[in-house]
């Protein structure tokens, strides 16, 4: 049989979990469920259903998250490609098969999105082995999570039990291949009473959004049924380039239509089958299924940092800098952050996405940014701000040096409070030490860097008539901005 190989779509925003999840740090890179972040549990799921280093493809903006949670858990890579432009799972999923043909001539991809929850993660080794095996005879295969309740969030498949029936008495020639089972249709989230027609039916199953075929097989169906993105995705991978860690496509990419794998292969394919699964599987879509996945204390609640309850019940609280104090809560949801604060019943978060929008429509920073935004090298947060000034907390990480830059509209200060900076000003390269600061004039090329092996900790004050991010210019930048 074909290597498999797994193949991990670490793009999305994850916005129904704002505020925690935000679009340039979103939910995959956080850790909501034990010590790891999402994408990390996915990593180390992967690895235990084969010894192969995946294959990611990441948003431009993440590029630098996905490679040092990689680093951080010791996970390689066999490349991370760099999406330009979302355009769904269907184009970034044909990237991904054109790499592993180029490294193994084929494969079998294990295609996992990389904000998932899975309990049980033998059965998931073993559901991979029997998808692996109806994928080396050439079909397309999907999980089906077995449904527990009539969930409206999710889509559905349903199976050819006639297939079945068929394929055991035909020695699985015609039928189910070692449990594979054959696709009847993809419906798309139904309604309440729909969904409870589909629990009780017995053939219908969760749409886990989780996949194995052959890399080859893929590429050809998507040629017979969306030759448009085929042409797209070849043109654009073939002009790629290397840069540092990432592979980027070229800009033919952007000239693919935006379509789901679901809608624009699976669902047309006659060659689509499922695996039925148990195994503890969640979409983490939203914060009641967060705190589903949560252990929960008896009166039902889940409580996440400084929380202090009386006569709550049934709630998830989440207070990340603050104490948060809850009285006579019922069936809701709370989650503070430093810049916002969401408060929602436990049966409408599906709704917090248009709180989202608003945001954008808005020109609100709230859905795009923590108070904290991290860079490759480090972070910065915002203390202060105000007419011609704001204060910001900068961490650099040992080792790690920002662009050597200027600004047309700012000077800044800079004042160490932890570790050792190098500073560039100038012609002028001289080393600061805590309780130590310096000035940096409007218009002098500067750079700040960390020779030393603890994180370096500084504060920064600007001052001038205009402060945006947009107001540097980079001579140098080893991570190629």
């Amino acid at each position: 049989m074909s290597p498999i190989v797994p193949v991990i779509l670490a793009g999305g925003t994850g916005s129904r979990l704002w505020p925690l999840s935000r679009e340039l740090f979103p939910k995959q890179f956080h850790a909501l469920l034990g010590d790891e972040s999402l994408l990390q549990s996915t990593l180390r799921r992967a690895a235990r259903a084969t010894d192969l280093p995946p294959v990611i493809v990441c948003n431009e903006e993440h590029r630098f998250m996905v490679a040092e949670q990689c680093r951080a858990i010791g996970s390689g890579w066999q490349r991370i490609i760099l999406e330009p432009e979302g355009r769904n799972t269907a184009p970034a999923i044909a990237l991904a098969a054109r790499e592993v043909c180029r490294v193994h001539g084929d494969g079998i991809m294990l295609v996992l999105p990389s904000d998932h929850l899975v309990a049980d993660v033998e059965a998931f080794v073993a559901a991979v082995g029997c998808a692996a095996a109806a994928a080396a005879d050439g079909d397309l295969v999907t999980f089906g999570v077995q449904p527990t309740a009539a969930e409206t969030g999710y889509g559905y498949i349903r199976a050819d039990a006639a297939g079945e029936a068929a394929g055991k008495a035909a020695g699985k020639a015609a039928g189910a291949r070692d449990g594979a089972l054959p696709v009847r249709r993809f419906v798309e989230k139904p309604d309440a009473a729909t969904a409870a027609r589909y629990l009780a039916a017995g053939d219908y199953f969760w749409n886990s959004g989780m996949f194995v075929f052959g890399a080859k097989a893929y590429l050809s169906e998507l040629e017979r049924l969306q030759p448009d993105i085929r042409a797209s995705v070849d043109a654009a991978f073939d002009a790629g380039i290397p840069d540092l860690d990432f592979f980027r496509p070229g800009p033919e990419f952007l000239g693919s239509p935006g379509v789901s794998v679901d809608y624009a292969v699976m669902e047309k394919t006659e060659r689509a089958r499922v695996v039925p699964v148990a195994f503890g599987w969640s979409d983490v879509g939203s914060w009641s299924a967060i705190r589903d996945a949560s252990p929960l204390d008896p009166a039902g609640n889940h409580f996440v940092g400084d929380v202090l309850a009386v006569d709550t019940r049934d709630s998830y609280v989440l207070a990340q800098n603050r104490l948060v104090a809850a009285i006579g809560l019922r069936n809701l949801i709370v989650v503070e952050t430093a810049d916002a604060v969401l408060v929602a019943d436990k049966d409408r978060v599906q709704e917090v996405k248009q709180l989202v929008e608003q945001l954008k429509h808005g020109a609100r920073s709230e859905y795009l940014n923590h108070t904290e935004v991290f860079r490759p090298w480090g972070s910065y947060e915002g203390v202060d701000v105000g007419a011609r000034y704001q204060v910001k907390r900068i961490k650099v990480k040992p080792g790690e040096k920002l662009s050597l830059q200027m600004h047309h509209h700012r000077s800044e200060h800079w004042i160490v409070v932890k570790g050792t900076a190098e500073v560039t000003r100038g012609e002028d390269v001289f080393t600061l030490t805590e309780n130590e600061s310096t000035y940096i004039p409007l218009g002098v090329t500067h750079r700040l860097a960390n020779p030393g092996k603890l994180p370096l900790e500084l504060i920064e004050v600007q001052v001038g008539g205009y402060l945006g991010e947009d107001d540097i210019v980079r001579f140098e930048d080893q991570y190629g901005r």
